[in-house]
């Protein structure tokens, strides 16, 4: 597992990114997926789910992973998300690319093999959220409707939030075709800054990470409190699953954050 330094230096929440290596599944789920709607074997996903919980500093109630659609959908997980039965849980996190909470112990998971994952933390409020950005969600602006959930709800400023964009896609992996760029252009992207032409391929790319670190600076975000991994991973599919590499039925990245029940020193 890996983690942000940004987020490294707060004692009172816990988070990280899983790598492709070091568990039980094979093939393209290879090794280390702990996503349970990639299509791996049940019996692999919950073996490596209790490798990644027993690497945590602390343990979390559950890990609370929504199936994800590329929408903009968030759910918020209160207190009483634990007492609600299986069957309930998994028709609230359906169709759900976004979670919020304020409650200590539940440690909020997005499933990612290219797309972008961002994790949130509000410091003055006590908030974490991990979302699910991929170029669906990117273009239809999810970072800033988890974040005017977050001020809706619990008050969030941008400026008392902390933002880690994590691997995923890279500008020079992520060729695209004219609807998607014509998409992003409709929206109002600026386009000169999240896109450049390839001249050889006739074909243009777009950068996830910059449209959506573009979000966060015009909800007042701090670029100084905006940390983004810088791992393609595309590029490094050896390290971490890529959709594009390996096809839809393979590993997900697993990206958390969780509030912590007492600090950890």
């Amino acid at each position: 597992m890996l983690g942000y330094e940004s987020l490294s230096s707060c004692s009172n929440i816990s988070h990280f990114v899983t790598t492709r290596n070091g568990g039980a599944s094979e093939g393209p789920y290879g090794t280390f997926n702990c996503s349970p709607y990639s299509g791996d074997r049940e019996e692999a996903v919950k073996q490596n789910q209790s490798l990644l919980l027993e690497g945590m500093r602390c343990q979390p109630e559950e890990l609370v992973i929504p199936f994800q659609t590329h929408g903009t959908k968030s759910v918020v997980i209160d207190e009483g998300f634990s007492a609600i039965s299986a069957e309930r849980k998994k028709e609230m996190l359906h169709g759900v690319d976004a979670l919020i909470t304020s409650i200590p112990g539940y440690c909020l998971c997005v499933s990612t093999a290219d797309c972008v994952p961002v994790l949130l933390y509000d410091r003055k409020n006590g908030v974490v959220a991990a979302v699910h950005a991929g170029w669906r969600g990117t273009v239809n602006y999810i970072l800033r409707e988890t974040l005017c959930s977050m001020k809706r709800l619990f008050g969030t400023d941008g400026e008392d939030v902390t933002a880690c964009i994590g691997p995923s896609i890279s500008l020079a992996s992520f060729e695209v075709g004219e609807e998607v760029y014509e998409a992003f252009q409709r929206k109002g992207f600026d386009m000169p800054r999240i896109s450049v032409w390839n001249e050889a391929t006739r074909k243009h790319h777009i950068d996830l990470w910059e449209a959506n670190r573009l979000q966060l600076l015009a909800l007042g975000v701090s670029e100084k409190q905006i940390e983004i991994s810088g791992i393609c991973t595309y590029i490094c599919h050896d390290q971490f699953f890529s959709a594009r590499r390996l096809g839809i039925n393979s590993g997900r990245i697993l990206s958390g954050i969780m509030l912590n029940k007492e600090e950890v020193r």
